[in-house]
């Protein structure tokens, strides 16, 4: 596995253990269809939650969540719509981004509910 999937990988085991602690349940995690992918696959009451996970080691550049674009938020809600149909769901929909910075100890997480 290379570094930065590795990174990444921990960067979503993060978000999954702060999303659990937070009453979530968690149904998937990289799912995939075509080309696009679905970090993790949450729900909590009636709210299915697709979330997209950024890690960054600083802020120097930006803050990890302002690097998802705009196309990569339509490959996200065209991937969930896939997934509802798949499984049927009836239930509200929710978009959410956990932003993680590493530079901080422990590191800085922030979820942001209803992101796009």
């Amino acid at each position: 596995m290379t570094n930065s999937l590795c990174v990444g990988k921990r960067g979503e085991d993060e978000a999954t253990q702060f999303l659990l602690a937070n009453g979530y349940v968690v149904l998937d995690r990289n799912w995939r269809w075509k080309r696009f992918e679905i970090d993790i696959i949450a729900r909590k009451d009636n709210t299915l939650v697709f979330v997209e996970v950024k890690l960054r080691k600083d802020e120097k550049f930006g803050y990890p969540e302002e690097f998802v674009s705009d196309a990569q938020q339509e490959r996200i809600a065209e991937a969930a719509e896939e997934y509802c149909d798949r499984t049927e769901w009836k239930g509200e929909l929710r978009f959410d981004i956990i932003s993680i910075l590493e530079n901080k100890f422990p590191d800085h997480l922030e979820h942001f509910e209803g992101a796009f």
